[in-house]
């Protein structure tokens, strides 16, 4: 008789059974194989670090300050992390953001549009540019670093050309909207819990989430089981501009009049809360939630780095030591567990 999914099949009589995983192990697998785990209780140690290191950087202002910034970095990163399931890694999230920024601040003050049509440009035009890249990654078979870096200069160009090479200042009502608290919680934030919220929920509890997962895992078994794996990628593709949009819009209110090159800050950290909040660079399995958690444990580094007198250059470095420590991590922790568990069935 063969065995149910849902149960394992019986041991070969006279073959010993396998041995349960302790309890310290498995909270090791938890912490350290890619889940939620891991990344929370780093970000709740950071916080609790935070004021022995730099007493007052958990004051009110500090934080008001930095929450906004985590909150268009946790948006940013939810975008990524659709690309990454998908074996992908988006190199156009700066350009996305400056696009963003330009059309949500120069298409009012330079051409006149009303504020709200400025806004949907400013979303929506990312987004058209995601499916491009989508576009051309599923059905033209374009390496995805190859098309979102040539699209990246593509953008950048654009934004340049828009601007004729001078930023617009964002109008007082994206200024105030972006600047504002709703039940003392910045707009910001609430814009991105509901971002990260309802992607997560899509991603870990819908069917559209099982097959970008089943997507991610493998293109040919998917393909096998009757899912459409271009649609599937080319949808993550462009939700991934709608995030660089959202964004996008949003700091640039919140910056008043925004830099040309705004976005390029947020290339890194994006693909470091994506690695830090457990989704693989191989694809696959892939969290947003923990990818939200993720931007504001590097977001709260940055700014208890900078009230220590670390520069912007040094952050950076920092940040790409945090990466490169959790990806050989994850990968020498399992192999340690492995062996050891093999070491442990050889002795018995």
């Amino acid at each position: 008789m063969t065995a149910t999914l849902d149960r394992p099949a019986p041991a070969p009589s006279g073959a010993p059974a396998p041995k349960p995983i302790g309890a310290a192990e498995s909270a090791w697998r938890r912490m350290l194989s890619g889940s939620w785990v891991g990344i929370t209780v780093a970000t709740v140690l950071l916080f609790a670090l935070s004021p022995v290191i730099a007493p007052g950087s958990l004051g009110t202002a500090p934080l008001l300050s930095m929450l906004p910034f985590a909150s268009v970095l946790a948006i940013v990163a939810a975008g990524q992390t659709l690309v990454v399931q998908q074996r992908g890694l988006d190199l156009s999230v700066p350009g996305m953001i400056a696009l963003a920024a330009v059309l949500s601040t120069g298409l009012p003050q330079n051409y006149g549009w009303p504020l709200w049509a400025a806004v949907i440009a400013g979303i929506v035009g990312p987004g058209i540019v995601g499916l491009v890249n989508g576009v051309l990654v599923t059905f033209f078979r374009v390496m995805p670093l190859v098309v979102t870096l040539g699209m990246n200069a593509v953008l950048l160009g654009t934004v340049f050309f828009i601007a004729d090479g001078t930023p617009s200042g964002a109008t007082a009502e994206l200024n105030g909207f972006a600047l504002d608290r709703t039940l003392g919680i910045p707009n910001t934030l609430l814009i991105a819990i509901v971002i990260v919220v309802i992607a997560g929920l899509v991603t870990q509890r819908s069917i559209i989430g099982r097959r970008l997962t089943a997507v991610g895992v493998s293109e040919r078994a998917a393909a096998a089981l009757g899912v459409r794996v271009n649609a599937y990628q080319m949808f993550a593709y462009a939700f991934a501009g709608l995030c660089y949009g959202a964004g996008g819009v949003l700091l640039a209110g919140y910056t008043k009049t925004p830099a040309l090159f705004l976005g390029d800050s947020y290339l890194l950290p994006s693909v470091a809360a994506v690695v830090l909040g457990g989704t693989a660079l191989t694809g696959g399995i892939a969290s947003v939630v923990s990818t939200g958690i993720a931007a504001l444990f590097l977001t709260q580094l940055g700014q208890l780095l900078r009230s220590v007198g670390w520069q912007d250059a040094l952050q950076l470095i920092a940040q790409s030591v945090v990466l490169i420590a959790v990806v050989l991590v994850r990968e020498l922790v399992p192999a340690f567990l492995r062996r050891r568990a093999s070491r442990r069935q050889s002795a018995e």
